[in-house]
């Protein structure tokens, strides 16, 4: 459904799914494959993107889960249940976490820009998106490898030297490395490294 919306907001043909490809390797040619030509799913995105469901949908009872259940407990049909989930997960602090990191990124503009923002961030000027979580209080397990499949995804684009993420990676390092948000333990989250996964395959940012 998500991939025929998307083909539909581009004016492109629907593509329907292939029996040979998995789940994630259907996603991607029902987003990315058009019918005058063939279409060969790249593996390195379809691993990425299966990490990304896996990952996603490892978290429990989380707000979207919960609006979902409750919609559930009314009655209503499995569509309403799921686009009840659905609009839960758009918000900012939820599954929109990702879409407001690339944001924040592109506020930021430049590798040069970092220092002031980090000094705003601590001055409760600007909002630091993608680090911290509220469930994983000491570090989010899912981050680490994401931050790898992150890496695996730039190398197989050659997008290590794309200015938005070369910032990415600049400010993991920084915020690594500074003891303001290594003492409250604001480490880079699974949201931030599957925005710029996400970014880097081509799934539009709404």
């Amino acid at each position: 459904i998500a991939a025929m919306a998307y083909k539909y907001s581009v004016g492109q043909p629907f593509m329907y799914p292939q029996n040979h490809l998995n789940y994630a390797e259907n996603f991607l040619y029902m987003m990315f494959g058009v019918p005058c030509e063939p279409c060969k799913v790249n593996p390195v995105l379809a691993k990425a993107l299966d990490r990304i469901f896996i990952l996603h949908a490892d978290h429990e009872q989380n707000a979207s889960t919960s609006t979902l259940r409750l919609a559930g407990s009314s009655g209503a049909n499995p569509f309403a249940c799921i686009a009840a989930g659905i609009a839960c997960l758009w918000g900012p602090a939820h599954g929109g976490a990702n879409e407001e990191a690339l944001n924040m990124l592109k506020e930021i503009g430049t590798p040069d820009r970092i220092p002031e923002f980090i000094e705003g961030v601590k001055a409760k000027k600007y909002k630091l998106m993608g680090f911290g979580h509220r469930v994983y209080k000491n570090y989010d397990p899912r981050a680490k490898l994401m931050r790898e499949t992150c890496h695996e995804v730039l190398e197989a684009l050659g997008l290590h030297d794309d200015p938005l993420f070369k910032l990415a990676m600049a400010l993991e390092k920084i915020a690594l490395e500074d003891d303001y948000f290594v003492s409250r333990k604001l480490y880079p989250n699974v949201d931030y490294y599957s925005g710029i996964v996400q970014k880097a395959i081509g799934i539009p940012v709404p």
